[in-house]
């Protein structure tokens, strides 16, 4: 199918690894041209030296940490500049903070909430005027089932992503017909969860370790997702042909989610 994305120009943050990356790969292959920042500029730009690219899509790639309201305004208005229009985006930095409520500090706590609600406002405060110029225009947010289905261990974190899936419901009102949507995530197969399979370093291979996991989670499917298996549904968002739906929440999590 046909999605609708060739020609078109999409901005993605946090696109150096994961989900971002593998967002822009998608959005690569199907001939639209993506303006992809990270904070790691030099990480990125080689990733994407290795994304094979469709109908003249282009990848405009800049240096860019999304709490920083600024930075983030020079890099839209530079790819802005670069293609001449703007017609999506995609709100994916991001990271979990792996720690009970009593041993999280009041520093971290603010750093989450920058993180995850602060980084959306700003982007979509700098993309917003270039946005209303397109025929379809879409912002999704990259969220968790965290935001509905709490973990203690992960008590900030959770908080945060609760307030992001209310500002995600505000915005697709007060933005219209700007559509904003989101997807929620359960365990993906990133660079995170290698590194705390590293650090256990309890000698079962990964497979085993995160399909231990899996099963302690009860996720339905058994194992994690990967990063292209959360790209698709984005992407999908992001089309025309999704021009009816706004304000809603797609959970990519493999039955993890125990609310209705």
């Amino acid at each position: 199918m046909d999605l609708g994305l060739s020609g078109r120009v999409y901005l993605v943050t946090g696109a150096s690894s994961g989900v971002g990356l593998a967002t822009v790969a998608a959005l690569l292959r199907e001939g639209a041209s993506v303006a992809a920042c990270a904070r790691d500029g030099e990480r990125l730009r080689h990733a994407l030296d290795r994304l094979p690219r469709a109908g003249g899509a282009q990848v405009h790639a800049g240096t860019c940490d999304v709490v920083d309201g600024a930075a983030v305004a020079d890099f839209t208005a530079a790819a802005h500049a670069r293609f001449g229009r703007l017609d999506g985006v995609v709100n994916n930095a991001g990271r979990s903070l792996m720690a009970p409520v009593a041993e999280t500090t009041e520093a971290q706590w603010r750093e989450e909430f920058e993180l995850k609600i602060f980084s959306v406002l700003n982007t979509v405060r700098a993309a917003a005027p270039h946005l209303r110029a397109s025929d379809a225009p879409a912002v999704v947010n990259v969220n968790a089932i965290l935001a509905r289905q709490p973990e203690s261990r992960l008590g900030a974190t959770s908080a945060a992503r609760a307030a992001l899936l209310n500002l995600t419901k505000t915005l697709s009102a007060d933005l219209a017909p700007i559509r904003v949507n989101s997807v929620a995530l359960g365990l993906i197969d990133t660079g995170q969860w290698r590194r705390r399979y590293e650090a256990a370093a309890d000698g079962r291979s990964y497979a085993e370790w995160s399909a231990g996991i899996a099963a302690d989670r009860g996720i339905a499917l058994g194992r994690f997702g990967r990063a292209e298996e959360v790209a698709y549904p984005i992407i999908a968002l992001l089309s025309p042909h999704a021009s009816y739906v706004t304000g809603s929440t797609l959970d990519v999590g493999g039955g993890v989610a125990r609310y209705v």
